[in-house]
């Protein structure tokens, strides 16, 4: 019976062993630049992480710091989901300028026409044409925002001409062009210190959306904000949930199932529908004063169209620099955001 008690013991130690390590927690860092308030945070960074460590029965935790709490500057947020610093970053592309030249297509005026869902899809779709920009890190997903209307804290736009001069904050490289196209002055800054900026005089207001309205107040320091009709925008930002290479590929099979079936493409339509959403909030917080909305008549539109068709020419003229066809690759995010959007 010896034997018989040994292998029993054995087997139960087996058991016992393996239970252990499949219950085993795994807890990861969650880093971005936005207040714990914010729309990006409570709703989708949070809801994200909740999500993912239920369908893990908890064997991934998370630790979230918003508002750069882990230290540097948005600017670094890449460098640091990259090196490892951070496990996941939510991040603005437009902040390391250059880094992710391919997926500046979805940025772009009259690419982007004004819909998060329609180029939040599109931009899951096409990552195989993006993929070269995202090499040294593990992509979870891509997303837009609606796109950027024009804040402005001193004059109103009314035309085309109105813009001349200003002093706007800038999302990216693409809407620098942008706002130079209206002969006005591009400043690059993160988002968060755009109130102060605008408070102080220091610049005119800001190319960026209404969803930001509420998070950083903008309704107590805009006068005017301008747009296009029909829903168009001023392009748009795009923005990265990523993962540490490290990070994902030291986790088991199990849990790496995990983390793919809450990326891409499977959560695609409803971080574009989140996004959309949040428009909402920055309407109603404009509504709640007395700021002018503006939307500029057809024939001033065809004015800003003109100068953002310069923009495009300006994107794909560059790219033939970077070794790639830019060419093909705005006609490929048009066709992927008019499928998206049937």
């Amino acid at each position: 019976m010896k034997p018989l008690r040994w292998l029993g013991s054995a087997l139960l130690i087996t058991c016992l062993s393996t239970t252990a390590a499949f219950a085993e927690e795994t807890t990861l860092t969650i880093h971005h630049f936005l207040s714990p308030k914010s729309n990006a945070h409570t709703k989708m960074v949070q809801a994200w992480a909740d999500k993912v460590a239920k369908d893990s029965n908890n064997q991934l935790k998370f630790e979230l710091f918003p508002a750069m709490a882990m230290g540097g500057k948005p600017s670094e947020l890449y460098g640091q989901v990259r090196d490892g610093t951070a496990d996941i970053v939510w991040t603005l592309l437009g902040y390391t300028p250059g880094v992710f030249p391919r997926s500046e297509v979805y940025e772009l005026p009259l690419v982007h026409t004004g819909s998060a869902a329609a180029t939040t899809v599109a931009l899951n779709a096409t990552m195989d044409m993006l993929a070269d920009d995202f090499k040294d890190i593990k992509v979870l997903f891509l997303h837009a925002n609606d796109g950027n209307v024009i804040h402005s804290a001193s004059k109103p736009i009314r035309t085309f001409e109105d813009a001349k001069g200003l002093k706007l904050r800038t999302p990216s490289r693409t809407g620098s062009w942008v706002i130079e196209g209206m002969g006005a002055e591009a400043v690059g800054l993160p988002v968060p210190e755009l109130p102060e900026a605008m408070s102080k005089g220091a610049i005119d207001g800001a190319l960026t959306t209404l969803e930001i309205v509420p998070a950083l107040k903008l309704q107590e320091l805009d006068k005017f904000v301008t747009e296009l009709p029909g829903g168009d925008r001023f392009g748009t930002a795009i923005f990265m949930f990523a993962m540490n290479k490290d990070s994902y590929n030291n986790l088991p099979d199990d849990l790496k199932k995990v983390i793919d079936d809450n990326s891409g493409m499977k959560v695609a339509a409803d971080i574009g529908k989140m996004w959309e959403e949040f428009e909402k909030t920055g309407d109603e917080a404009l509504a709640s004063t007395k700021v002018e909305r503006i939307v500029v008549s057809a024939e001033e539109a065809a004015k800003f169209k003109a100068s953002n068709e310069k923009v495009v020419a300006r994107w794909i003229e560059e790219s033939k620099t970077k070794g790639f066809d830019g060419a093909a690759l705005v006609e490929k995010a048009r066709a992927a955001i008019a499928e998206a959007a049937k």
